[in-house]
């Protein structure tokens, strides 16, 4: 029997490859899109896709129970990628802003692992692979909300490990760092949706964050290709004991040092630099 994961965010970026190229390497792959078009086009590829909105509860269940009715009740994995990220001064960030920032980072992925957790105790066996950031272990300014976010799947995902040890599940925490994707051009729709950028104290700061989103190509050096992903989900099914970790990215192998080794004010130092180049 072919392997089955469930991934979300699959419209583009990360969820798009992984996907696809497991759909390839023999997976039987459920992708999820928020968006209607997006399941569509998924659809028309040849990928077995429906609507899964992390914001919505009926949405989430109704997706995993469509899974269940397809696989006879089974599920080998499930990839929680459907994120996006809100810029931002904390201090320009409302309650509202917060909290459906974490409705889909954080609350819906939540809401689905357990949904699945049950299935995999059942059948003896799982892997939940959650695609974090190296954001979800160093903050950079203005991304306040975004570094929250994943800061909390981080410890969901730790605890969860602990809490599942012996019973034949792995969760694994993917931290990509800067990856090709979507992810700027949805950040901008963010901003202007979440933050009132002309009355704030942080207006001049807000042109040169609009100014790197808007940039063509890679805003930042080092940025990969999702492929650079994909090999660590492979990993993340594939090994018999899949690593708690997975850096990817550069900046990601060198903050994960920095972190390790500088005290908190060196580190700050490095960080607001970093924050304020890119």
């Amino acid at each position: 029997m072919k392997k089955t994961i469930l991934i979300t965010g699959c419209s583009s970026g990360i969820g798009y490859c992984v996907a696809k190229s497991l759909h390839e390497r023999g997976y039987r792959v459920f992708a999820t899109a928020r968006r209607k078009e997006s399941v569509e086009i998924l659809l028309s590829e040849g990928l077995e896709s429906f609507r899964l909105d992390l914001m919505d509860s009926n949405s989430i269940h109704f997706a995993f129970e469509e899974v269940l009715r397809r696989t006879d009740g089974q599920l080998y994995a499930l990839f929680n990628n459907g994120a996006y990220g809100l810029p931002g001064a904390i201090e320009d960030l409302s309650r509202q802003a917060l909290r459906d920032q974490f409705e889909t980072n954080v609350f819906g992925w939540q809401e689905l692992t357990n949904l699945v957790l049950p299935v995999m105790r059942k059948q003896g066996y799982g892997r939940i692979i959650q695609n974090s950031s190296v954001l979800g272990f160093v903050s950079l300014p203005f991304r306040g909300a975004y570094n929250a976010s994943k800061y909390a799947i981080e410890g969901l995902s730790d605890t969860m490990r602990l809490e599942l040890k012996g019973s034949n599940i792995y969760i694994s925490l993917i931290e990509p760092g800067p990856i090709t994707s979507k992810f700027r051009a949805n950040a901008v729709t963010m901003l202007a949706k979440y933050v009132d950028v002309e009355n704030s104290i942080h207006q001049d700061r807000y042109k040169a964050v609009l100014k790197r989103l808007n940039k063509e190509g890679p805003a930042v050096p080092f940025t990969l290709p999702p492929e650079a992903v994909l090999k660590r989900v492979i990993h993340a099914l594939e090994a018999k004991k899949p690593h708690p970790r997975y850096y990817v990215t550069f900046p990601t192998y060198l903050f994960g040092v920095l972190k390790r080794i500088l005290s908190t004010r060196a580190l700050d130092v490095l960080l607001a630099k970093s924050g304020n180049s890119n």
